[in-house]
């Protein structure tokens, strides 16, 4: 246990009950997106949220059916510390049928725990960074968005993002479908931070190969950007050596022992607070990260609700000035548009418990 998650262990939480709100949005990357935010009830009135980000639209509709009928076999009401009510949850079974993918486990635990963490601090009269002794910092973000949607890939969008925003950062998903001209048009903007290789996922829409052309080809034509998620391989291993300082993981990372099991010590990391299910793994990563210089930022997983403004909150307290892939909702949106905010965001007036935002 960290001496960060340490010092949050200890607080004093009360649950009456628990309800869901369902979330649903068409997305840039071409799918509806649908979210369960958790909202755990304490008996002074106030209510911790936190944001179920699987991907299986089945899971939302399972979890909503069991809930109405009364199925669901839990409902998180007593008395804890937020450590008991962690260790709780070790032996609750957070879905009423199997989830569609393993890795669903963590996001909905993530879902529960971060509402726990949310209702304790604010029956604390707390802010997440005010528990751990740290402070709030204006949060950078930079705009994650696919070129490939409905067609070959192109830089419109991103030339229609920076018509609104021309300081406007961006995320990118090279695919096997970029050509050479495509990737000296995006690097003649000058604004892609993070090329996220992907080359982790296993049976998705979004897997790529650990082509080790494709990364060199990525590597140079984007000389300063962050390198994601290329995977080492016989093939890929002198191309990747030669670009080690820039080699950044998401997908492999979700405790301080997956940290320890990457290739090589890392220069850079994503940080998906989803990704790690528990509020302990998560801060203990944060913690050994810092000890050893590791350079963290932020990432998303197209949250609609509350689970954005946790991300805002955790970038904020830790890693501020990171390429933090971790927009506002807003730039969720199926086309670009003016209605949005602009980077850094600033620290609200009043945050309260694990949100971000004014209330």
């Amino acid at each position: 246990m960290s001496d960060l998650y340490d010092r949050i262990a200890d607080l004093p939480l009360a649950v009456d009950g628990f309800d869901l709100d369902r979330h649903e949005m068409d997305t840039s990357a071409g799918f509806t997106r649908v979210t369960s935010v958790v909202e755990l009830r304490g008996p002074d009135g106030a209510v911790g949220r936190g944001e179920d980000v699987a991907y299986d639209t089945e899971d939302h509709d399972r979890l909503r059916d069991a809930h109405e009928s009364g199925d669901l076999g839990w409902d998180f009401a007593g008395e804890y510390i937020l450590d008991e009510f962690s260790t709780a949850l070790d032996d609750a079974e957070l879905f009423p049928e199997p989830p569609e993918r393993a890795v669903s486990r963590h996001y909905r635990r993530w879902a529960v725990e971060s509402a726990a963490l949310d209702l304790a601090l604010r029956q604390a009269d707390a802010t997440f960074a005010d528990a751990l002794g740290r402070s709030y910092d204006s949060v950078r973000f930079v705009v994650s968005t696919r070129l490939d949607t409905g067609g070959e890939p192109s830089a419109e969008r991103i030339h229609e993002w920076l018509d609104i925003d021309p300081e406007m950062e961006f995320k990118l998903d090279p695919t096997a479908d970029w050509t050479p001209d495509l990737m000296d048009e995006l690097a003649a903007t000058d604004r892609v931070r993070i090329l996220d290789l992907k080359s982790y996922y296993e049976g998705t829409e979004v897997d790529t190969d650990a082509d080790p052309e494709r990364y060199r080809q990525v590597a140079e034509a984007f000389p300063d950007a962050v390198l994601e998620d290329a995977k080492y391989t016989d093939e890929t291993r002198e191309v990747l050596d030669g670009v080690a300082d820039r080699l950044s993981w998401d997908y492999p990372v979700v405790d301080v022992a997956s940290v320890e099991d990457l290739p090589i010590e890392p220069e850079w990391l994503n940080v998906k607070p989803s990704r790690f299910g528990t509020v302990s793994d998560l801060l203990d990563t944060i913690e050994y990260c810092l000890e050893r210089d590791i350079t963290l930022y932020g990432g998303g997983q197209y949250e609609l609700g509350v689970g954005r403004e946790h991300l805002h909150a955790v970038a904020s307290a830790f890693y501020p000035d990171g390429p933090n892939d971790i927009a506002p909702s807003a730039y969720h949106s199926p086309e670009p548009h003016a209605d949005v905010p602009t980077s850094p965001l600033d620290v609200p007036d009043e945050p309260v418990g694990l949100r971000w935002q004014r209330e």
